[in-house]
């Protein structure tokens, strides 16, 4: 199929009304333009066109894509039909921790550089922790219950005593907050440690030695990250900053 031959049509009926403009049908219109297709592009004014449109070709949603008189479906169908399926629902993904690290480095890096006139400074270091800190706890607060009921499933104070996993976010939050600041280390300092070697434990105990499956709550209780490595990861870097604030402060 070459992308490149302006015969290529396709007919797409999408919901384009004054209240509700279908963002998938959107989607699907630039997807069928990016393969170099000429699109026919129905527009579906009301919900009784809408309605009758789905009765007529025997279909629950819109929109929906048609090529060489051919019905392909739904947006999810057309990327899976151009070989660009998304990902199943559930299926894990370490994209939400890349990109909190990589918001907590790029932060840690311009604040070097706006405070020393370099990115590359030993203080930069300390930010990309207890920025990367902030981060994670603020994910977790957006929804507390979820977080709490995930990370009930797997850490091991937690499960002896329920209100810890309600307190965890705000101790992430506040160590890291004071961490970037430089202030009050007699607090910051026991408190990551603490949570930070809690976690480790409890991770290294469900992932290495109970060898279970399962997802991690350090991005929120709605994330797909397994739990691993980089949640492992993740506590040892508090420990590791909590030990350094140690001895060089």
């Amino acid at each position: 199929m070459s992308d490149s031959n302006p015969a290529k049509t396709a007919i797409l009926a999408r919901m384009v009304m004054p209240d509700h403009v279908c963002p998938y049908g959107i989607k699907s219109k630039w997807l069928l333009e990016r393969q170099g297709y000429s699109v026919d592009d129905r527009w579906l004014k009301t919900r009784e066109e809408t309605d009758a449109f789905k009765r007529e070709h025997g279909v629950d949603t819109t929109p929906q894509t048609f090529i060489d008189g051919k019905r392909i479906g739904g947006y999810t169908d057309l990327r899976a039909f151009f070989g660009k399926p998304l990902p199943a629902p559930g299926s894990t993904s370490y994209v939400p921790v890349i990109a909190v690290f990589a918001a907590a480095a790029a932060l840690a890096l311009a604040v070097s550089f706006a405070v020393y006139g370099t990115p590359f400074t030993v203080r930069a270091g300390e930010w990309f922790v207890s920025f990367a800190m902030v981060i994670l706890a603020m994910l977790k607060l957006q929804d507390i219950e979820k977080f709490s009921s995930m990370f009930l499933g797997y850490d091991l104070l937690a499960r002896r005593w329920v209100p810890y996993s309600y307190l965890y976010p705000f101790l992430e939050f506040g160590a890291g907050a004071l961490m970037a600041a430089r202030a009050l280390d007699w607090l910051s300092i026991p408190v990551a440690l603490t949570i930070g070697t809690i976690g480790a434990a409890s991770v290294f105990y469900a992932v290495y030695i109970q060898k279970r499956d399962i997802k991690c709550a350090c991005v929120g209780g709605s994330s797909n990250v397994p739990l691993g490595f980089v949640s492992l990861t993740e506590n040892l870097a508090m420990i590791a900053m909590a030990i350094w604030m140690i001895f060089n402060h």
